[in-house]
C-alpha cells in the first residue's frame, strides 16, 4: 500500500508543474459553458413564463450544465490515455512485468493525483462562476439525494479511467490509438450528456442509452443530484453503474493479460 502512496504523491509532484496550465484550461472552459447557457436561456425566453423542456425549468437547465462542470473536473481523463499508449510505445511498461508494481493501479494512482490537483485549481474560477450563476444554481433536494449523487461520482471517476485505459492498452497491436480515443470520446460526449440532457430525447433511444455504460459517465450522476432519479430507479441506476464499472475492471484486466503476451521490447 505504501508504494502505491509513493505513486500518488509523486504524481501530485509533478502535476503541480502545470498548475498554471489547468488554471487555464478551467478558466477557459467556462467559455462555450457560458454560450450553452446564454442559449438554453434565448429558448426559455422564446416560451411562456414558467415553461419546461422536458420537464427542466431555466434554473434546473442551467444547474445541468453547471453541476456536469463540477463532475467533468472531478472525474474526466485528460491526459493518462496518451501517456499509457506512450508507455507502451516507448517500453517503459517492461519495468512493470518485473517489479512487484501492478500496472493498473500505478496508473490509477496518478490519475487521481492528476484529477485532485486539477479540481483545486479548478476550484476557484468554477466556484466563481457558480457564484455569479448562483439565481440558477439549484441545490439537491436532500441530503440522501446528495449523498447518492457522491457515491455515483466516484464510480463515474473509475469507470471513465477504466474505459480510457482499456482504449490505450490497445497501443500493443496498433501503432497509433488516437482514432479510437477520438472516436470514444465522440460517443462519450453525445451519448454521456456533454452535449444535452439525455431524457429530452425520444424514450426508446434515452431507455437504449441506458443500456450502455455512457450515460453513467456523467448524465446519471447530475440526474440524482438534479432529483431526477429517485426510488427505485435510482437504485436500479447506481446498480447498472456498478454493473458497468465491473465490466469495464474485468475488461481492462483481460485486455493487460492479453496485451502483455504479445507486448514486446528492444533495447534498454
Amino acid at each position: 500500500m505504501n508504494k502505491y502512496l509513493h505513486v500518488v504523491n509523486i504524481g501530485i509532484q509533478n502535476t503541480l508543474v502545470y498548475r498554471v496550465n489547468f488554471l487555464f484550461r478551467a478558466a477557459f472552459g467556462l467559455v462555450p459553458l457560458t454560450a450553452t447557457i446564454l442559449l438554453w436561456r434565448t429558448i426559455y425566453e422564446g416560451k411562456a413564463g414558467g415553461a419546461e423542456i422536458a420537464g427542466y425549468s431555466l434554473a434546473q437547465m442551467i444547474s445541468y450544465y453547471l453541476v456536469v462542470t463540477i463532475v467533468n473536473s472531478l472525474t474526466a481523463v485528460n491526459e493518462d490515455d496518451w501517456q499509457i499508449a506512450a508507455d507502451i510505445k516507448d517500453g517503459h511498461i517492461s519495468q512493470f512485468l518485473l517489479k512487484p508494481v501492478d500496472f493498473l493501479a500505478y496508473r490509477f494512482c496518478l490519475f487521481f493525483a492528476g484529477r485532485l490537483i486539477y479540481t483545486v485549481v479548478a476550484f476557484v474560477p468554477v466556484a466563481l462562476f457558480i457564484l455569479y450563476q448562483r439565481e440558477y444554481f439549484v441545490l439537491p433536494p436532500s441530503a440522501g439525494a446528495f449523498g447518492w449523487f457522491l457515491v455515483s461520482v466516484v464510480m463515474t471517476g473509475a469507470l471513465q479511467f477504466l474505459i480510457s485505459y482499456t482504449m490505450a492498452l490497445l497501443a500493443v497491436w496498433v501503432l497509433e490509438v488516437a482514432t479510437f480515443i477520438f472516436i470514444l470520446f465522440a460517443f462519450e460526449y453525445i451519448a454521456g450528456g456533454h452535449l444535452f440532457p439525455l431524457n429530452i430525447l425520444p424514450p426508446a433511444i434515452s431507455a437504449a442509452l441506458d443500456c450502455t455504460p455512457f450515460p453513467y459517465l456523467l448524465f446519471f450522476p447530475v440526474s440524482i443530484y438534479l432529483g431526477q432519479v429517485t426510488g427505485e430507479a435510482l437504485g436500479r441506476g447506481l446498480a447498472m453503474q456498478a454493473f458497468w464499472l465491473v465490466a469495464a475492471y474485468a475488461l481492462a484486466r483481460f485486455v493487460w493479460s492479453r496485451g502483455i503476451k504479445k507486448y514486446s521490447a528492444v533495447g534498454g
